[in-house]
């Protein structure tokens, strides 16, 4: 899920068996739509929007077949398919930063886990900067200052490297993680991008660590999630971030949502009306929305949606 102009766009999935290639879009008044699908159908694709187009790029056609596949959609939600990726992969993580949008690391069936970085700028035009200075998938990513910043991941172990860009693209490497892991959630609120979440073991080992960096790229360790979960969602929305849903050891904390503020307190809000993992939110209007998911035995079509009282 991305944000462009006065739409929140859901794309691509997996469902019955089937790579979807579908694409919802809510307006500012949560009216659905659905523009023209997607190129391919594919799951375990990244979103990312730069200036006037959201971007989904890359992800799994079937269970080895890899994809380069970038999709565009402007504001009026006309899609178009700039340049491929460098390489075909998936479970990359997505930001944006000055006037690139950046996919990087995920998996490529024959190479494993993979360092690339693909930098699309505001015409839509590809380079590939320096890559990440680890290869890695299941990580996240997401901007703060002047700074994107790739997290955690999976690397052969359990990675905590973080990797800074700033708006030239040039590469540093800030205070790692606290702790080592995968499939945790990224997301900025005021000056701080907050990394959330996670599993430390490829079975359970689900975590509730936050890691929070401040413009500076100075790290510190917050409040921890409610419930330990992995594969969680995060929007943002005007002084709060919000992390949602998950994989957790009980069903219960499948519906948690964890916010911070701008200073970084942490407070939980209403559940989610239904508990899952592998769900995806961003943010339009006055709301945030968490949509889709699996819930252990079911693909949900289910969006809740958060606004400020």
């Amino acid at each position: 899920a991305t944000t462009v102009g006065n739409y929140a766009l859901f794309g691509g999935g997996f469902f019955n068996s089937v790579y979807q290639s579908v694409v919802d879009a809510y307006n500012k008044s949560l009216t659905r739509s659905t523009p023209t699908a997607l190129s391919i159908g594919r799951t375990e694709l990244s979103a990312t929007t730069i200036g006037d187009y959201a971007l989904f790029a890359g992800g799994r056609s079937n269970t080895s077949t890899y994809r380069d596949t970038v999709d565009a959609y402007n504001g009026s939600l006309t899609r178009s398919t700039p340049t491929a990726l460098s390489t075909a992969m998936n479970n990359m993580a997505a930001t944006t930063v000055g006037n690139y949008a950046l996919f990087g690391g995920g998996y490529e069936g024959f190479s494993g886990w993979e360092a690339f970085l693909n930098a699309y700028n505001r015409s839509l035009t590809r380079s590939t900067p320096t890559v990440l200075s680890q290869g890695r998938y299941n990580l996240a990513a997401t901007t703060v200052g002047n700074y994107a910043l790739f997290g955690g991941g999976y690397s052969g172990s359990f990675s905590s490297v973080v990797d800074a860009y700033n708006t030239s693209l040039t590469r540093t490497n800030p205070t790692s993680l606290s702790r080592g892991r995968m499939n945790l959630e990224a997301s900025t609120v005021g000056d701080y991008a907050i990394f959330a979440g996670g599993q430390t073991s490829s079975i359970s080992g689900y975590v509730s660590v936050v890691d929070a960096y401040n413009t500076s790229l100075t790290r510190t360790i917050l409040t921890g999630l409610t419930a330990a979960r992995a594969v969680l969602a995060s929007a943002s929305l005007g002084d709060y971030a919000l992390f949602g849903g998950g994989l957790a050891s009980t069903s219960s904390n499948d519906k948690k949502v964890d916010v911070y503020d701008k200073n970084l307190t942490h407070t939980v809000v209403t559940d989610l009306s239904q508990g899952r993992y592998n769900l995806a939110a961003t943010t339009v209007g006055n709301y945030a929305l968490f949509g889709g998911g699996y819930s252990g035995s079911t693909y949900q079509s289910v969006v809740d949606a958060y606004m400020i009282d």
